[in-house]
């Protein structure tokens, strides 16, 4: 519940601040623009995700014939949730990770790496395709698109405001300092707010995948274990399309020494600490 209210209230903030830049930059008819080309955008993103991320990673499609345990693991705790039956791929990949994506749960895939099916044991995988269907419970490919339209609101309000003078409501000239600074600025905190909005929902996935799987200690052994054996791997895919990251249940990018606020994840301590205190 606390993640839920704290992802409303960053969603909020994100309006917020795209209605404060807009009015400040380019009026209602600045604001309109850079929003509907945002949205267009990212709804194209929105409906065709699954697809363009399936392709960048060369995701190979299962079954119950060409691989078994995974696919029946994952229908299990599909039947269990009450959701219906996602695609199942598996990526060549040595770096551990896995991922969900899909418009909605009747459109819905999950995704391994081979990496990750030969570190984990039967039970830590279970826990990671577990925090992946919470994902596609709580519709978080769509929180995503929307915290994305937004940001890429803000950044496509700075950059017209930039080229072409930032303009307040009443058609006033902004002053150039202030123009500059919240050019720069503008960009940066809606980027913030969606990493923040990202790291909310990666919790929230945890606590759901681990009540699907009722056993917090083996997604949290799971999480351990990705963050320790993907220190330091490389995941050319990723580092191909870093766009991708916030999907991961782990960050894949080998610059991961940066600071917290600008992580689209949380850190691995404060996970697993908050899956084991779900034991005692």
């Amino acid at each position: 519940m606390f993640n839920w209210l704290k992802t409303s209230m960053l969603m909020a903030a994100i309006v917020a601040l795209f209605a404060l830049i807009g009015s400040l930059l380019g009026g209602q008819s600045g604001m309109l623009i850079a929003l509907t080309f945002a949205l267009v955008m990212n709804l194209g993103a929105y409906w065709f995700s699954d697809k363009l991320v399936l392709r960048m990673y060369n995701a190979r499609e299962v079954n119950a014939s060409t691989a078994p345990e995974l696919y029946t693991m994952v229908e299990n705790l599909a039947r269990y949730a009450n959701l219906p039956m996602p695609k199942v791929y598996i990526i060549e990949e040595d770096s551990p990770n896995a991922f969900a994506t899909g418009r909605n749960p009747e459109n819905a895939a999950v995704a391994a790496t081979t990496g990750l099916l030969r570190l984990l044991t039967a039970r830590e995988t279970r826990g990671v395709m577990a925090h992946e269907l919470a994902h596609v419970m709580h519709r978080d490919i769509l929180i995503s698109t929307i915290s994305a339209t937004m940001a890429g609101a803000i950044s496509a309000l700075a950059n017209f405001a930039l080229f072409f003078g930032g303009r307040d409501g009443e058609g006033r000239a902004v002053n150039p300092v202030v123009g500059i600074l919240i050019m720069i600025l503008a960009p940066l905190a809606a980027s913030l707010i969606q990493m923040a909005i990202s790291r909310a929902r990666e919790f929230e996935a945890d606590r759901a995948g681990a009540e699907m799987s009722q056993d917090p200690e083996a997604l949290a052994s799971a999480l351990q274990k990705i963050d320790h054996y993907a220190q330091g791997m490389a995941f050319p895919a990723a580092e191909r399309h870093p766009e991708t990251a916030q999907m991961m249940i782990m960050n894949p990018l080998s610059g991961r020494g940066i600071a917290g606020l600008f992580s689209t994840h949380p850190s691995t301590q404060e996970r697993v600490m908050r899956l084991r205190q779900m034991v005692s």
